[in-house]
C-alpha cells in the first residue's frame, strides 16, 4: 500500500463571501510517481449558483491544472535555482514540487480544498474513487 495526499479543486465565484462548488480533484501518490486531476464543470448548477461568471475562464483554470499535473505548464522555463537562508537551492520539477504548487491555498476562483489523505495499490483507480465521491 502507498500513500497518497489529494486536494478538491473548488469553484469559488466571490472569495470574500467563501461560497464554493466542489469542481475537481488532484490526486498526489509519490511512491508510484502519480500526478494528476480529474475535474467537471456541472454548467446549469454554476450558472445559477454564480450568474455572470465566465464558465470559460473556470475551464481554462482546470485546463492549467492538468497542464501543471503533467508537467507541461511550464516546461520551456527549466527548473532554475532559489535562493534561501540557507544558500543557494536547485528547484526541481517533479511531482511533488508540482501537488505543493497545486495545493497551496489562494484566492482565485479556482482554489484548493484542504489536504485530505489515504492509502492505495492503484492511484489512477483511487483518482477515480475519490472524484466519484467528492464530485459526481
Amino acid at each position: 500500500m502507498d500513500a497518497y495526499q489529494y486536494v478538491v479543486l473548488r469553484c469559488v465565484p466571490r472569495p470574500e463571501r467563501e461560497e464554493f462548488l466542489n469542481v475537481g480533484v488532484v490526486l498526489h501518490c509519490p511512491e508510484q510517481k502519480f500526478l494528476a486531476a480529474r475535474w467537471a464543470l456541472d454548467e446549469q448548477r454554476l450558472a445559477a449558483f454564480a450568474p455572470g461568471l465566465d464558465l470559460s475562464l473556470v475551464r481554462a483554470a482546470l485546463e492549467s491544472v492538468d497542464l501543471i499535473c503533467a508537467g507541461a505548464a511550464h516546461a520551456g522555463f527549466g527548473a532554475g535555482v532559489r535562493a534561501t537562508a540557507y544558500g543557494l537551492r536547485s528547484l526541481s520539477d517533479n511531482e511533488s514540487a508540482r501537488f505543493g504548487l497545486l495545493k497551496a491555498p489562494k484566492s482565485t476562483v479556482l482554489q484548493p480544498g484542504p489536504v485530505h489523505g489515504g492509502v492505495t495499490t492503484d492511484a489512477a483507480a483511487e483518482l477515480d474513487r475519490v472524484f466519484a465521491h467528492q464530485i459526481t
